[in-house]
């Protein structure tokens, strides 16, 4: 069975093969409705879509294991690499954004290494580019 290690919390979970991220980790007590750099952490997590890939507030930085992963879908590659869309925030400029993921689309086929709640600089100099 796949292990899912998640980095800041320093937690593994162990999960059945095509598990989806978002539920492992909140069956696993871990928050990964974030918002931006933290806040609106504690809202996030009963405001959400649902883990419908809408928000983007459960985005993670899969830091190992990408292949062992399902490809990018259609609403995550609408959110990492479309610079201009409504109603989602833009988060085509954040940086990582090849190993950014948004916790509801991922379907776990491998062990991987999950950083939650990746910060993202918003006066860098990718987000206004």
């Amino acid at each position: 069975m796949p292990m899912i290690k998640f980095v800041k919390e320093k937690k593994e979970i162990e999960v059945p093969q095509g598990a989806c991220l978002r539920r492992e980790a909140i069956g696993a007590g871990i928050n990964l409705n974030c918002g931006v750099n933290g806040i609106g952490q504690s809202v996030n997590k009963y405001v959400n879509c649902g883990g419908k890939g809408m928000c983007g507030t459960c985005r993670v930085l899969i830091t190992q294991g990408m292949e062992n992963t399902n490809p990018l879908t259609k609403r995550e590659w609408f959110q990492f690499k479309t610079p201009f869309h409504d109603p989602v925030p833009c988060l085509a400029y954040i940086g990582h954004e090849d190993a950014m993921r948004l916790a509801c689309m991922v379907k776990v086929n491998g062990d991987i290494e999950v950083e939650s709640c990746p910060e993202f600089n918003l006066f860098g100099e990718n987000f206004f580019s």
